[in-house]
């Protein structure tokens, strides 16, 4: 029997509503995924450690029967090699996300001419949504309730005192 395995990488500092969008919607696609956390990267000083974000996207993702959680660091394209992985799963919200993705799959491919990337858009309604932001907006007071999962509501408000005003 053929399977289609595929890889969601990210940092996912936070987990989003947007990300689980393409996660349940990537699920039905494949018949494996595998979130994977970027244990290294260039985005900065991260708000959660990769242990907290592998907890909190575990407990997120329980009802799914093919999607597990991992960690990695290194090439993206030997981490899927050493998976089994014939696919990469990756968000594009506008055309500034097109612009690198399209960049990093090309480069991938170089690497890995087998390991295939699927571009999926998020909902409409989370188009706009970026952990960056949601991290800005609840460190500003904002309400980020409908863009995040509850449970990462509670560990914002437990590792970020959030200001309100300015």
């Amino acid at each position: 029997m053929h399977t289609v395995k595929a890889i969601y990488p990210g940092t996912f500092d936070p987990l989003t509503n947007g990300h689980l969008d393409l996660i349940a919607r990537g699920a039905k696609i494949v018949d494996e995924l595998v979130v994977a956390i970027l244990r290294n990267s260039e985005k900065g000083t991260p708000l959660f450690t990769v242990p907290e974000r592998e907890e909190m996207i575990t407990e997120a993702v329980a009802g799914f029967a093919n999607v597990t959680v991992m960690t990695f660091d290194g090439l993206l394209v030997d981490f899927a090699r050493r998976q089994g992985a014939k696919a990469v799963l990756r968000g594009i919200r506008a055309i500034s996300d097109y612009e690198y993705e399209f960049q990093m799959a090309m480069m991938n491919r170089k690497l890995d001419p087998e390991l295939e990337t699927l571009f999926m858009m998020p909902a409409e309604k989370y188009t706009y949504v970026s952990s960056r932001l949601i991290k800005g907006v609840f460190q500003l007071g904002g309400d980020v309730t409908a863009l995040v999962p509850s449970l990462v509501v509670e560990r914002l408000k437990a590792k970020v005192p959030a200001r309100v005003g300015g």
